[in-house]
């Protein structure tokens, strides 16, 4: 693509699309690039950094939380930002539709647009029912989170878990309703799931697991949370923590494979369109590492793919396969997991144990798997460099027992 007359469109100003405008011209590339921001509540359209919303942003006595892009950055990067949403995409004319009719011409395209938290079928908005994605979610749940507010957490996921332990640290009495046994089960299987579930129950909060939601009772604003099991939840405060699902909506009829995502091979360009490429929450591609298609919700991903992507718009030949990654602070501590956690694989328990500070593998099909650490950064750095490595289960057992030397490892995102 000629950088003389080129044009990157990064549809999305979150923090994948912010990212990639950003390695765009840490690499170099010349030529113009728009940004298409539509966070809500926000005054540019440019979000602020998600994580810490669900952690320390509804705790902090004093909070703050500056866009991810402010507009000095925005002129000293060259990047002419618009107001979106985009509703539509024509690939025949290379344009984005905005939400008034507005055309945005691209040489290159870029999604970026993420993910939206899921609700409850059959439930309407009403006061009182909150979902965690953007900056006034965040601020609108803090000023709910008043001491002594009961407050229902549906979904024991990540975010429900970060959000369940905050408002317990406001003060707040908390359930935290869950459909699986255990807490956090899809993200650390069934036996550390069970092992953060008594912590959860130890330190005060009130676990519904196995159950569903039936209901929200109250007709202006959340009263109570009928469950499944006939039980019912008083509640001044409902926070929905179902997962989200990839933002594709506006791309519908225009000729890309969406299947739970925008469908891209391994450089990450849109299978099936030319010069398009997805990032982030929204691009499910072909991964090397594992052989499948995926797609992963988390920081990490954001930040690797948009350097991919921006590598592969300036004349390099780069795959995504970097390893996965993901961290949760709850518990007064730090959650990290490397790689994956299926429900099939074996686990073992290599430093610590699960009621304190603790490593733990997990290995599958002869090969290590995954790796995951509470409250020990430290000690869980050599499994994360035998994962990168393509390790075999038992070589990764043998570093357990203290009789393997750790290959040689260079982060790529400086975690």
């Amino acid at each position: 693509m000629p950088e003389n007359h080129a044009r990157v469109v990064v549809v999305g100003a979150s923090l994948a699309g912010v990212h990639t405008v950003r390695a765009l011209r840490a690499r170099e590339y010349a030529g113009e690039i728009v940004l298409v921001g539509a966070e809500p509540g926000a005054p540019n359209g440019v979000a602020v950094d998600r994580p810490a919303l669900s952690k320390g942003y509804l705790t902090d006595p004093d909070p703050s939380a500056a866009p991810l892009l402010s507009p000095t950055e925005l002129a000293d990067l060259d990047v002419r930002l618009v107001r979106g949403p985009a509703v539509d995409l024509d690939l025949g004319t290379r344009h984005v539709v905005l939400h008034e009719g507005r055309l945005v011409e691209f040489s290159a395209l870029v999604v970026a647009t993420g993910s939206t938290p899921r609700t409850l079928p059959g439930v309407e908005p009403r006061q009182g029912v909150h979902t965690l994605r953007t900056l006034a979610d965040a601020t609108d749940i803090r000023a709910a989170c008043t001491p002594g507010s009961r407050v229902v957490v549906i979904g024991g996921g990540f975010i429900g878990a970060e959000t369940a332990w905050s408002a317990r640290a406001l003060g707040c009495t908390v359930t935290v309703v869950e459909m699986l046994p255990t807490m956090m089960q899809r993200g650390v299987g069934p036996v550390l799931g069970e092992a953060f579930t008594r912590r959860y129950a130890a330190a005060g909060i009130d676990l519904r697991m196995g159950t569903g939601v039936a209901g929200i009772e109250g007709s202006d604003r959340a009263e109570a949370v009928r469950l499944t099991d006939g039980s019912r939840l008083a509640a001044d405060v409902v926070v929905l923590g179902l997962g989200t699902r990839p933002e594709t909506s506006w791309l519908n009829g225009a000729g890309l494979d969406l299947r739970d995502g925008v469908v891209c091979d391994e450089r990450l360009a849109a299978r099936g369109a030319r010069d398009v490429f997805a990032v982030g929450d929204v691009v499910r591609w072909r991964n090397p590492r594992y052989g499948e298609d995926t797609r992963v919700e988390h920081f990490t991903n954001a930040v690797e793919t948009a350097g991919v992507v921006a590598t592969n718009l300036t004349g390099g030949d780069q795959w995504h396969d970097a390893l996965p990654y993901v961290w949760s602070d709850q518990l007064d501590s730090r959650l990290q997991v490397f790689g994956r956690i299926r429900p099939q694989d074996e686990l073992h328990v290599v430093q610590g144990d699960l009621d304190g500070s603790f490593v733990a593998i997990s290995g599958g099909d002869g090969a290590l798997q995954g790796a995951v650490g509470f409250g020990a950064v430290r000690q869980l750095m050599p499994y994360r460099r035998l994962l990168a490595s393509g390790a075999s289960w038992d070589e990764a057992r043998a570093l357990a027992d203290g009789g393997l030397k750790l290959p040689r490892f260079r982060s790529q995102v400086g975690l």
